[in-house]
């Protein structure tokens, strides 16, 4: 039988995480050949990754948070070969609020996550494909805007380590007294909405920024992104946001949301306005996002509530 070959991209920051070399550890103990490369600077995710397709690694490893796993399967996705000719991609969640992690049931702990990725085959994962001013960027789990994507970009990197995804609500309920709605145009095929918007999800994936379900019927390999759009709101319902933007209750975003599943979407903004990608800011005027199915292929836990299920 062939040995596995796997590589684990790490993000530095938890480069000194001891429970996770103990796993990698047992993974090579049971067989598999597991290298391990640690990211420091701009650009190391890009060559670690060259470097496992010229090697002929069989699965990419992303261990870290959202952003890291956006930014293994971005080198990934931006590449010519189809998704079966590339390494399959597989998770270690080590960020501080595992956002994609927790929506599909990807085990915290990093041997049982690695041991996912040893259970089966990999599947199918759609991708977020965004056009900005400044170019193209990929995004895996979900694009946000608007108040939840200012709490996430505020958030002191302190408080995160001191107390992970808290952080997120704790800052956001520090800024709930000076939401300033944001005006956009977004539409796509037979959708068209204008008008003001406090909050505004694009997703593959369900939630961001520390539990923000925003797109909480998002699936990850149905061809179609999940957007979510809160408008200005006044009154009892605005008394309710810190609620509806942390828990994304189906109730309440049905009550004050507009929601729609399209395989792509344009936003057109009069001012620069911030998507957060994964935990990247990226501002432009215009965006246009589409979603490129099967662009990836990822181990996730079976069933996953991410995945169509018969």
């Amino acid at each position: 039988m062939t040995t596995p070959r796997w590589r684990l991209i790490l993000n530095g920051k938890s480069a000194g995480d001891d429970d996770l070399r103990e796993a990698v550890a047992k993974m090579r103990e049971d067989g598999i050949a597991l290298d391990v490369r640690v990211t420091w600077e701009d650009g190391d995710a890009e060559r670690y990754v060259a470097e496992a397709i010229a090697d002929g690694v069989d699965t990419v490893i992303a261990g870290g948070g959202d952003g890291t796993l956006s930014e293994v399967a971005t080198t990934l996705a931006h590449r010519d070969q189809r998704a079966d000719a590339l390494p399959s991609l597989g998770l270690v969640p080590l960020g501080t609020a595992n956002d994609f992690a927790t929506a599909a049931g990807i085990p915290d702990d990093a041997l049982p996550a690695l041991q996912l990725v040893h259970a089966g085959a990999a599947v199918p994962l759609d991708l977020l494909r965004i056009e900005a001013d400044d170019g193209v960027h990929w995004c895996a789990n979900l694009a946000s805007g608007g108040f939840g994507t200012e709490v996430t970009v505020e958030t002191d990197e302190g408080l995160k380590k001191m107390l992970g995804g808290l952080a997120y609500l704790i800052t956001g309920i520090a800024r709930l007294g000076r939401i300033e709605p944001m005006t956009a145009r977004v539409r796509g095929p037979e959708f068209d909405w204008r008008g003001d918007f406090i909050a505004l999800g694009i997703g593959n994936g369900r939630q961001a920024g520390g539990g923000q379900a925003l797109c909480p019927d998002a699936l990850v390999d149905d061809g179609l992104l999940d957007v979510t759009l809160v408008p200005e709101l006044s009154g009892e319902v605005a008394a309710t946001l810190g609620t509806l933007v942390k828990d994304g209750k189906h109730a309440a975003l049905d009550r004050v949301a507009t929601r729609a599943r399209l395989p792509w979407v344009e936003l057109d903004a009069d001012q620069p306005l911030t998507l957060n990608l994964d935990g990247e800011p990226v501002q432009s005027r215009r965006f246009r996002i589409e979603c490129v199915p099967g662009r990836v292929r990822m181990h996730l836990p079976a069933p996953c509530p991410l995945r169509m299920q018969p």
